[in-house]
């Protein structure tokens, strides 16, 4: 499936620097969209919910600023995730923001996102649901979003249990719109392979915390370069739903690894509140931490991934022989 008119033209890499809460922020928003990358954040990242609006104000005027500068340079999109579960008090008030500004593309997670959908059609804008099962993949699709992001196995945050493979097949069963794959995804040739498998973007995220505009610590940055996809444990116990976090940053929170069990279905979401203490203390981290090994600018990145991706479309196809 090709691009929807509104995007079509301004990738220089068909990615999205995905939304990491306490991580993404508008210094991280502005350059990946400068390099030609989708750039997103939570809108729970800014607090009060008063600055929400002033990060937008910025975005939008720092993206205008650089398409007329550089009508001829590849602009991508740039994105507002929100939280649909109901302990996110928040959420009417920044739907309204989001539409005042009208945010190109709006990322939904933990509910449903009937509501959102009109809204933000209402001005013309694009709904992505982010999904780590396929039935909720259908749930979404039959709300009328533009696209589902598939948050597979191996992704930072909030990942699901599934294959790439079988989750992007699955759901290409039924879904030929827009589909964007999430999991261990951190330079060119994986961007080009979750395209090989059906996908139409890829979602990087654990790759652009460790990025300079980022708002992660430099503790946390390092803690990335240091850290292999074994230091990456998957558990319940620090949020009540199951994530990805670095095994070093639960042990200085007092946790032992042994005694970490994910237990899905089992726990309870805690509230907001809660969710960012956790966060902020412990950090998170999918596989593709695994090829981590600097912590460069975002456009010096995006170069880097371009060139990847180019490399990874020339190779020819078959076997060794």
């Amino acid at each position: 499936m090709s691009l929807p008119p509104s995007l079509a033209g301004r990738f220089r890499v068909p990615a999205i620097a995905a939304p990491m809460f306490l991580v993404s922020g508008p210094e991280l928003v502005i350059a990946t969209c400068q390099a030609g990358v989708a750039g997103t954040f939570p809108a729970l990242n800014a607090r009060p919910a008063a600055q929400l609006e002033d990060w937008l104000a910025e975005i939008d005027a720092a993206l205008a600023e650089f398409r007329a500068r550089h009508p001829d340079l590849p602009c991508a999109p740039h994105g507002v995730n929100l939280i649909l579960h109901p302990t996110n008090h928040r959420l009417a008030e920044d739907l309204e923001i989001v539409v005042r500004h009208q945010v190109p593309l709006v990322i939904t997670s933990l509910g449903h996102p009937g509501e959102v959908v009109r809204a933000v059609h209402g001005y013309g804008g694009l709904v992505f649901s982010d999904i780590i099962h396929a039935y909720h993949a259908r749930k979404a699709a039959a709300a009328g979003v533009d696209g589902i992001i598939a948050v597979a196995a191996g992704a930072g945050g909030h990942a699901g249990t599934q294959n790439p493979f079988s989750l992007i097949r699955e759901i290409r069963e039924f879904w030929d719109g827009l589909l964007v794959l999430a999991g261990a995804i951190s330079d060119g040739a994986s961007i080009r392979a979750a395209e090989v498998l059906g996908a139409d973007l890829a979602y990087l995220g654990t790759r652009f915390i460790a990025t300079q505009e980022s708002l992660a610590a430099p503790e946390y940055k390092a803690m990335l370069v240091a850290c292999q996809a074994g230091d990456v444990v998957y558990t319940d116990a620090i949020s009540g739903t199951n994530a990805n976090f670095l095994a070093p940053s639960l042990e200085h929170a007092g946790y032992r690894r042994e005694t970490l069990t994910a237990r899905e279905g089992k726990g309870e979401l805690k509230s907001i509140a809660d969710e960012a203490k956790a966060w902020r203390d412990i950090w998170s981290a999918g596989h593709g931490v695994a090829t981590i090994h600097d912590i460069p600018p975002v456009a010096d990145l995006v170069d880097r991934l371009a060139a990847e991706y180019a490399a990874a479309c020339r190779a020819p196809a078959g076997g060794t022989g």
